[in-house]
């Protein structure tokens, strides 16, 4: 965090000017106590922590010998790992539904490599990085050369009545030079001047005649209170810098929220594809009980009952195809962010997961995760930098205030001779020299356009500050957050499990009684049926807590922006070169 503490201070501290000192030492203030504020509590409580759980109670109940006999029969590792095995209807051309597996690590690779819009986002910095290059070249120095050609041939006024007055000649003047805006606002430019006249007016000599002129000037015009100084010249390419450093962290936010999409588009797949086993599991011990059911019509089965048992079979069969219209449709969009050319969105390939949830527990700090998160999250370092761009704005607009006194100095050296040599010699023999030195002055009365710019300038700074102190706060929310809600999820893991291992005895139970006692009726039917749809749903929720896990820890990561590094994926800012190919 002192990376943080550090870039506000200078950055802070760098746009002070004697107008505004006492605000801008509230604000530099109020920034840091900002952050602070967010992490005294956890600085008193700097150790590291364990999520933990309390062990479930329904293993004391159960013997060591049934347990494995419970989780073959339902849970997470009760189902085949082939994934050809995943029950799914027909495809829309009316094929075979074709299924690929696929890893974790694979899906994240794709999605960094070639997900739409994190292209889209690696082509803004380039454009930002030319953008400060145009900026630069402001002060690069510029050649010019102008040419021009005149035909004089006009009467005059004249005193005299022997020959009219005219004013008759070709002039041929060309002018080269180059130029260079300073880094001090001004201007300065080295010319030269090379004019060819050639006078035919009648009654008149001239001397030479054709004659060239050569002029050589230096001038410098120099601001000397608005826009005087870097701090005014160097201002666009400050901002546009700062642009550049924007564009960056807007690529590397895209990328955090991407990779984390990506990671719980994946468990959203594991769920749904646990989802579609499940219910099929499901259906299959419905359609056998409803069967049983319907033997025992002649018996004591009345078509009620029998009715009821169809009826919960058809809603079993509907749960089923909306899991696994839920399966395809999580495939798809786990497609759409690899943007996988072997897996295209529009292909009805389906994918089902290699990888299954690991359930460890998390080590953490919450003092760490909150310094951790304001040194990483890209929206931290770009409400940093709205703080630089405003304090930039505003001492520009404070420039803006000051009357306009410019200086002018000029020196010219001048030649004039029948050819051109003989001009430059005359001019660089320094006997016809020039000086000019000017002041101009000018100020609006009232001043009051520069005044309200200022105005809204100081009026946005303060803004920044309070969307820099907005943006600690709900870093420091989402931090927490994620935090309670991995240490929520790790432990509704084992009560889920624990539900599902009761439910899978109480079954269990039932089947065993069926089998041992053979006492077959329709209330026991009835209530197997009850009991198979109880194990099925927490079954669900265990996969479902499962899964929350891993989607929470994602979204740790992704709260203390360090989802790049956990998933060990470098954070590289892109080439302008390789934008372009």
């Amino acid at each position: 965090m002192a990376t943080v503490f550090g870039g506000c201070v200078v950055l802070l501290a760098g746009c002070t000017s004697p107008v505004s000192q006492d605000a801008e030492r509230s604000l530099r203030d109020s920034v840091v106590e900002a952050t602070k504020r967010e992490i005294a509590e956890a600085e008193g409580n700097p150790e590291v922590r364990t999520f933990t759980r309390q062990p479930g109670t329904v293993r004391d109940t159960l013997s060591d010998r049934v347990l494995p006999e419970l989780d073959r029969m339902a849970g997470p590792g009760s189902y085949s790992d082939d994934p050809s095995a995943v029950p799914m209807p027909e495809t829309l051309y009316g094929f075979e539904q074709d299924v690929v597996a696929i890893g974790l690590q694979r899906a994240m690779r794709s999605t960094v490599e070639r997900n739409l819009e994190l292209q889209f986002g690696r082509i803004a910095p380039a454009i930002r990085q030319s953008q400060v290059i145009a900026a630069e070249a402001t002060f690069d120095w510029v050649f010019f050369q102008n040419l021009e050609y005149s035909n004089t041939d006009a009467r005059q006024f004249a005193q005299t009545t022997f020959f009219p007055s005219f004013d008759a000649r070709h002039t041929i003047a060309s002018t080269t030079g180059i130029r260079r805006t300073l880094s001090t606002g001004g201007q300065f430019t080295l010319q030269n001047q090379l004019t060819y006249v050639d006078n035919y007016t009648l009654g008149s000599t001239f001397f030479p005649n054709p004659g060239e002129q050569v002029i050589i000037t230096a001038q410098l015009d120099q601001p000397l209170l608005r826009n005087f100084g870097s701090d005014v010249a160097l201002a666009q390419i400050r901002l546009n810098r700062n642009a550049e450093r924007s564009s960056v962290q807007d690529y590397k936010s895209t990328l955090i929220r991407l990779v984390t999409e990506s990671e719980s588009a994946y468990w959203n797949l594991y769920q749904s594809h646990r989802d579609v086993l499940i219910l099929e599991s499901l259906l299959r011990k419905g359609e056998t009980v409803r069967d049983q059911l319907k033997e025992r019509a002649i018996i004591d089965a009345t078509p009620a009952q029998i009715a009821d048992a169809v009826s919960r079979v058809e809603n079993r069969k509907r749960q089923l195809l909306i899991a696994q219209n839920n399966l395809r449709r999580a495939s798809d969009q786990l497609k759409q962010l690899m943007n996988d050319p072997d897996l295209a969105v529009g292909s009805e390939v389906l994918l089902v997961p290699l990888d299954t949830p690991i359930d460890q527990a998390v080590q953490y700090s919450k003092l760490e995760a909150l310094m951790t998160a304001m040194d990483h999250r890209p929206e931290v370092l770009l409400a940093v930098l709205s703080l630089d761009d405003t304090g930039i704005r505003q001492t520009v607009a404070a420039n803006q205030r000051l009357p306009q006194l410019d200086a002018r100095l000029q020196l010219r050296l001048n030649g004039l001779d029948g050819d051109v040599g003989g001009a430059y010699d005359e001019a660089f023999s320094g006997e016809f020299i020039d000086y000019l030195a000017g002041i101009f002055f000018e100020q609006p009365i009232g001043n009051r356009a520069a005044e309200a710019q200022f105005r809204q300038r100081r009026l946005e700074r303060m803004q920044a500050g309070i969307s820099y102190r907005n943006t600690v706060q709900n870093v420091a929310l989402e931090v927490k957050t994620a935090l309670d809600s991995v240490g929520l999820n790790f432990r509704l893991i084992e009560q889920a499990r624990d539900a599902r291992l009761a439910a899978s005895e109480v079954l269990r139970a039932l089947l065993v009684e069926k089998e041992t006692i053979r006492s077959l009726t329709v209330e026991r039917l009835d209530l197997e049926l009850s009991r198979q749809e109880t194990l099925a749903q927490r079954e669900r929720d265990e996969v479902a807590a499962l899964a929350d896990y891993q989607r929470s820890i994602a979204t740790l990561h992704a709260a203390m922006g360090t989802a790049l590094e956990r998933n060990r994926i470098d954070f590289v800012v892109p080439d302008p070169v390789d934008a372009e190919r």
